[in-house]
C-alpha cells in the first residue's frame, strides 16, 4: 500500500512539473467525457419522461385507432384506406367485451379559444366520452371532469388545462363556472387539470376537454382520429380483452379472415419499443463519434507519456539503480496517467452534466443527476487511462539502467 503511495505522490509531483502538458492531456479527456455524458444524460432524460407520459395508460389500458404506428409515407397512404373509427364500433365493445372495464373514446381538433379580450389559437379540442377520464390519467387539480349526463344531453362543458386559465383568467382566484367561447360557442369550465408541464417543447397544459357529443354536435362527425380507450378488468386480462375487441371490430368491418387488421391496437410498451427503436441509431451514431474523441484523447494521452518517459530516462535509470523494480516503474507512470484521466474525467462528467441541463431546460426535459451518469464517465475516464497508459509504463520499465543513467 506504501509504494501506491509513493507512485501517487511522485505521479503528483510530475504532473505540476509539467502543468502545460498535463492540463492538455485533461482537456483531452474533458472533451471525450463531457459528449459522452451529454449524450447519455439527455437521452436517458428524453427516455424517462416519454416514459413518464405513457405511463397514463397504465398497465392494462391499451388504445384503437386507425393508423397506429407510421414510419413511412407508403404505411400513411396505406392506413388512410382503412375505414374510420366510429361511435358505433365504441358501442359494439362496449356491449360484446365480456374482459372490458371502461371503453371510452376520443377524437381530437385545432380551435380558438377566446374570454374577453384575450385569445388563444390551435388550441387541441378533445371530444370525449364521460368515462375517458377513467381510462386516461388525467389528475383533476380543481373541480371535477364532465358527466355521464352531461355528455349525453351534449352540454356546453369544458375540462381545461392549466394554460387555458393562465392565460385567458389572469388573477382571477377560481374560474370555475366561468364562460369561455370556444370557435364561437360558449362553454362552462367544470375543472382543471394538474399541471404537467412541458415535454421536448410540447405544452402539455395546453388543451380542453369537451363531451364528444357536444363536439359532433358543433363540428360533426369526427374524420380519422377517433380512438378508442379501452381499458381491461385486470393486467393478467389485457390480452384476452384485446383478443375480444379485435374478433368484434374485425366483425364489424368485414375484415376476411386471412387479412390484417384494419386498425391497429397501441400499448404503452408497443409504442415505448418504437420510441427506443427510432433513438437506437441516433445513440450509436452519437455514440461512435463521442467514443472517437476518446480515443483521440487517448492517444494524446499515450504521446504525451512516451514523451514523458523520454524526458525523464535518467531519472528512471537512478530509480532503478538503487533498487526500484519493473513493476514500480510501472506503477509510477500509470498513476501519473489515471490522475490525469480521472481529473478530466471528474471535469467532463461535471460538465456533461451540467450541458445536458442547460439542453434539457431548452427542450423541455427534465434532466437529473444519476448515478449510472457519474459512473459510467469515471469508468471511462480510469479505462482510457489503462488502456492508453500501460504502453508508456511498460516502456519506461523495459529501459537498461546504465542506458538511462548516460541519457543525456
Amino acid at each position: 500500500m506504501l509504494i501506491d503511495i509513493e507512485a501517487v505522490r511522485i505521479g503528483l509531483q510530475a504532473i505540476w512539473a509539467n502543468k502545460l502538458r498535463s492540463s492538455l492531456t485533461i482537456i483531452g479527456v474533458f472533451f471525450g467525457v463531457l459528449s459522452v455524458i451529454t449524450i447519455i444524460t439527455l437521452m436517458q432524460a428524453m427516455m424517462d419522461g416519454i416514459e413518464e407520459q405513457l405511463s397514463a395508460l397504465g398497465p392494462s389500458t391499451f388504445m384503437v385507432n386507425k393508423f397506429g404506428i407510421i414510419t413511412s409515407r407508403e404505411d400513411y397512404m396505406d392506413a388512410l384506406k382503412r375505414k374510420d373509427l366510429t361511435v358505433e364500433d365504441m358501442g359494439a365493445v362496449e356491449e360484446g367485451c365480456l374482459d372490458c372495464e371502461y371503453v371510452a373514446a376520443r377524437c381530437y381538433r385545432f380551435g380558438s379559444v377566446k374570454r374577453k379580450s384575450e385569445k388563444l389559437r390551435n388550441v387541441p379540442i378533445l371530444g370525449s366520452t364521460a368515462n375517458f377520464i377513467d381510462v386516461i390519467d388525467f389528475q383533476v387539480e380543481h373541480g371535477r371532469f364532465f358527466t355521464e349526463m352531461e355528455y349525453q344531453h351534449k352540454r356546453q362543458v369544458a375540462f381545461v388545462g392549466p394554460t387555458i386559465v393562465e392565460e385567458l383568467f389572469p388573477g382571477v382566484i377560481d374560474p370555475l363556472g366561468k364562460t369561455i367561447k370556444i370557435s364561437g360557442k360558449k362553454y362552462k369550465i367544470t375543472g382543471i387539470a394538474k399541471k404537467r408541464g412541458s415535454m421536448m417543447g410540447n405544452n402539455q397544459d395546453n388543451f380542453l376537454v369537451i363531451p364528444l357529443t357536444t363536439q359532433i354536435k358543433y363540428f360533426g362527425k369526427p374524420r380519422h382520429n377517433l380512438a378508442l380507450a379501452i381499458k381491461a378488468k385486470n393486467v393478467e386480462t389485457v390480452t384476452n380483452t384485446q383478443d375480444q375487441v379485435r374478433s368484434i371490430l374485425r366483425a364489424r368491418r368485414g375484415v376476411d379472415y386471412y387479412d390484417d387488421d384494419d386498425f391497429s391496437i397501441l400499448t404503452a410498451e408497443s409504442i415505448m419499443a418504437f420510441v427506443e427503436s427510432i433513438t437506437l441509431m441516433t445513440r450509436v451514431v452519437i455514440g461512435g463519434i463521442a467514443s472517437i474523441s476518446m480515443v483521440v484523447g487517448g492517444i494524446v494521452i499515450m504521446n504525451i507519456m512516451m514523451v514523458s518517459v523520454s524526458e525523464r530516462t535518467r531519472e528512471i535509470g537512478i530509480r532503478k539503480s538503487i533498487g526500484a523494480m519493473r513493476k514500480n516503474i510501472i506503477t509510477q507512470f500509470l498513476y501519473e496517467a489515471l490522475i490525469l484521466t480521472l481529473l478530466g474525467g471528474l471535469l467532463g462528467t461535471s460538465a456533461g452534466i451540467g450541458l445536458a441541463a442547460i439542453l434539457g431546460e431548452m427542450m423541455s426535459i427534465d434532466v437529473s443527476v444519476t448515478f449510472l451518469s457519474v459512473a459510467i464517465g469515471m469508468s471511462i475516464s480510469l479505462l482510457v487511462g489503462l488502456f492508453f497508459g500501460i504502453y508508456p509504463a511498460v516502456k519506461a520499465a523495459q529501459l537498461d539502467p546504465i542506458e538511462a543513467l548516460r541519457y543525456e
